[in-house]
């Protein structure tokens, strides 16, 4: 199992009339969450996507536990649970600061081969530096 976390802070702009994080802008922090996460083991999409490797979203899952407000500080917890295959699932939790669970996201995303648009194998050097959280 590999898990990281990483934190946000919200923005004006990412609320409602009601000061309450609108609700699309999970996805956007599950990214957030994910890119950092990959820079962690010293990946980035760009490096993959120039080695010819996509890894676009298949499915989206989000449970609202607790509104996200203006200006909180937001921990986000990613957690791979199995080594992926050609597929990788993530799971978020994300905490106020008071480390009250606020929401909890699952993404699926596809290892996809950019010139044949077809679905593939992890990059090798990934599946390297994840395996070490897998014995």
């Amino acid at each position: 199992m590999f898990t990281h976390s990483t934190k946000v802070r919200v923005r004006y702009g990412e609320t409602d009339q009601m000061g309450y994080v609108y609700y699309g802008n999970y996805a956007e922090y599950y990214e957030v969450a994910r890119v950092e996460m990959l820079r962690s083991l010293g990946m980035d999409y760009a490096s993959m996507e120039s080695s010819g490797v996509m890894m676009p979203v298949l499915e989206l899952n989000c449970k609202y536990i607790k509104p996200a407000l203006y200006d909180q500080e937001i921990t986000i917890k990613t957690t791979i649970h199995d080594l992926p295959g050609v597929r990788i699932y993530f799971v978020y939790e994300l905490f106020n600061e008071a480390g009250e669970l606020i929401n909890i996201g699952k993404t699926t995303l596809v290892f996809v081969d950019m010139a044949k648009n077809k679905p593939c194998s992890p990059p090798e050097d990934f599946m390297e530096k994840l395996k070490v959280f897998f014995n």
